[in-house]
């Protein structure tokens, strides 16, 4: 059986309507000066004020920093971190999708401990205390709120830097499922996509154990569940709901076992023709699996029962095959692409994609070891 060393350090309060309690969580944290860090879209829609009005009940200073985009990069969360330091805040709320969630997680790294953020690309290099953070996702979708990494873009190289710290870990993940009814549907399809990514990659790593397949296996049966019929029925909380818990769900599975070639593939993508993660992973996810099919098909099959339970015995290779397909459709549903080609990659593009992709840290953690040739032959099935 896997050694494994995994300790829960977020306490996760879910409910609809659970945002308001946030000044009352806040101040069982500890805060009074309160540093609120969220993106446009949820200030749109009006997630921010609510969110501010709990606080300010709750006898809270408030200040706000809301200049990132998605995929924050360095150079915004040097901009955030100026503007905590002018604020002095004792409490750090992010309120949004992973942008909002890595964005403060890097805001609290430079914040709490100095320096620049490639100090701490890796793991576990933060050398100070760090503020506590509260996570309100807004997305069902990275799951960052369930992790203690922020995933921050080099502003002149534009890798996606990893930095992780069990100090940079959320104190609490607040959970409405209320928040995610507001995300356009694009949204909704992509994080959705990227969820389910987390639940199948977590489930047959080489760092898998018995905790994270339990984070895993349960993610996916939310997540498989929910997605088809929340994209179909925006409204139905039920459906919100599951995919919220399944997102957590995976995140925790990450934590406990990381990811595997699919985002190792999925982040060049991203980094050289700016294509969406949901949209990156989701065109390359179905040819992992199939290649890990080799070795991981028996697991794979569990997963396929799990929503199909009448399945009976199946050949040698047959559900890595099936659950490949599953997903392509799930994409499609999405109303996203299943190659790269309208993408605007091509051919002569794969060498360096692939190249790209073997720096990748998640492309370590595939149960199988993959080499270039095998990322070579990935993207040449994705076109």
């Amino acid at each position: 059986m896997q050694k494994f060393d995994f300790q829960q350090r977020t306490r996760f309060v879910f409910g609809a309507g659970s945002l308001q309690r946030l000044g009352e969580l806040a101040r069982e944290c500890g805060g009074t000066k309160v540093l609120v860090i969220s993106d446009a879209g949820v200030v749109a829609a009006g997630h921010f004020q609510r969110a501010v009005d709990s606080l300010l009940s709750a006898k809270m200073d408030v200040a706000a920093f809301h200049d990132f985009r998605e995929n924050p990069s360095t150079e915004q969360v040097d901009a955030g971190v100026v503007a905590a330091k002018e604020f002095a805040p004792d409490l750090l709320v992010g309120l949004g999708g992973g942008s909002s969630m890595d964005c403060a997680k890097g805001i609290n790294f430079l914040y709490s401990c100095g320096g620049k953020m490639q100090d701490y690309w890796g793991v576990g290099k933060a050398h100070r205390p760090m503020l506590p953070l509260i996570a309100i996702p807004t997305t069902a979708g990275t799951g960052s709120e369930a992790q203690a990494f922020a995933l921050i873009s080099d502003a002149v190289t534009h890798v996606k830097m990893a930095c992780g710290d069990p100090k940079a870990a959320c104190k609490v993940a607040l959970l409405d499922p209320e928040l995610t009814v507001t995300q356009p549907e694009r949204v909704t399809a992509l994080t959705g996509i990227d969820a389910i990514s987390h639940a199948l990659e977590t489930y047959v790593t080489k760092r898998r154990n018995t905790m994270s397949v339990c984070f895993s296996r349960e993610a996916w049966r939310h997540l498989a569940k929910s997605f088809s019929r929340v994209l179909k029925q925006p409204l139905d909380l039920e459906a919100r709901s599951g995919m919220q818990l399944g997102a957590a769900l995976a995140g925790m599975a990450i934590e406990a076992s990381m990811l595997g070639a699919a985002h190792a593939a999925a982040n060049p993508l991203t980094a050289q023709f700016g294509v969406t993660h949901g949209q990156a992973v989701g065109v390359m996810l179905p040819h992992i699996i199939r290649f890990n099919g080799q070795q991981c098909d028996a697991w794979y099959a569990e997963l396929l029962r799990d929503i199909q339970p009448e399945l009976g015995p199946l050949p040698p290779g047959e559900a890595s095959l099936r659950l490949a397909d599953v997903v392509t459709v799930w994409v499609k549903q999405a109303g996203l692409h299943t190659t790269m080609e309208p993408l605007g990659i091509a051919s002569a593009n794969i060498a360096d994609l692939a190249i790209d992709a073997m720096k990748q840290w998640t492309g370590t953690f595939n149960p199988i070891s993959v080499s270039q040739s095998d990322f070579e032959k990935f993207y040449e099935y994705a076109l």
